[in-house]
């Protein structure tokens, strides 16, 4: 039975990089950018949900609410701010040094005003979870509603993407941005509306990963985010199925790795895997090849 759990906690922890990696996997597809900053939207996020429960008193739902149209107007702000004037940049190195600053300044803001000391995250799911085999194998609460919350973003996500207007703009944009130009899409806007959903869903995810490990630091986001990354290029980066698939294989991958081999050597489990799989498959499992005609 403890395989069992193991494999469901993976799961638990995968579906968190998952929905983190979707922002990602967005934000480089369609604006071909690296927002490392992501990961710390996610703190800011579970800190805007912790105060809003425990200095404001609000339940925790209507406090989700709060944290993700936050981190939401957060996102348009350091894409308007930060990203919209090196969108023509001669060099993408500008873009990625703007995201490692952005990514120190908000952890130093998130330092000065909450402070360096780790704080309780109350958790916003009160379901006790399920016992199976007659108490041999409980799942807590939190590890099956993160599993259902990601699969549920994930196809909320396809479909958008797929079926809806501002969707097939974004794929527009993916595809050739001064096509999609031509064709009166508006650029500016789509890109803004992608850093708009990534952020949205990291504030989710960080709710989430602070309500099943209740400790939040300024520097929570931060290994969250580089795994999340690594999830991305697991998967393909570029790819919503790949990001999916990528964050829940990593999650199984570590939690195994703490498991049967080492805690200690968890990260590196991780790391070496992605190694691989890129030295067999660079483009990540869902990845494509794409051809530039020079």
């Amino acid at each position: 039975m403890s395989f069992i759990s193991y494999l469901f906690n993976g799961l638990s922890l995968g579906s968190v990089y998952a929905i983190i990696a979707l922002g990602y996997t967005m934000v480089y597809g369609i604006a071909k950018m690296l927002n490392f900053a992501h990961g710390d939207v996610i703190m800011i996020g579970a800190y805007v949900s912790l105060l809003s429960m425990t200095n404001a008193g609000i339940p925790a739902f209507p406090a989700l609410i709060i944290s993700i149209v936050v981190c939401t107007v957060l996102g348009i702000v350091i894409e308007r701010i930060a990203y919209k004037p090196l969108r023509n940049a001669s060099s993408s190195l500008a873009v990625l040094i703007t995201a490692i600053g952005v990514s120190y300044l908000l952890q130093n803001v998130a330092l000065l005003l909450f402070g360096a000391n780790a704080q309780t995250f109350p958790s916003i799911i009160k379901w006790e979870g399920l016992s199976l085999a007659g108490g041999k194998l409980n799942l807590s609460g939190e590890t099956i509603i993160t599993i259902i919350v990601c699969i549920i973003i994930m196809i909320a996500l396809m479909f958008f993407v797929q079926k809806t207007k501002p969707g097939q703009a974004m794929r527009a944009v993916s595809e050739d941005r001064g096509a999609a130009l031509l064709m009166g899409i508006n650029v500016n806007g789509t890109i803004a509306l992608t850093f708009a959903i990534g952020s949205g869903l990291a504030a989710i995810a960080g709710v989430l990963l602070c309500s099943a490990y209740p400790s939040l630091t300024p520097y929570t986001g931060a290994m969250p985010g580089i795994k999340a990354f690594v999830a991305a290029v697991f998967g393909g980066i570029g790819s919503i199925p790949g990001a999916f698939i990528g964050g829940i294989l990593l999650g199984v991958i570590e939690i195994f790795g703490k498991a049967y081999i080492s805690s200690q050597m968890a990260d590196a489990i991780v790391f070496a895997v992605l190694i691989i799989v890129l030295l067999v498959k660079p483009t990540g499992l869902l990845g494509k090849k794409i051809q530039e005609k020079v």
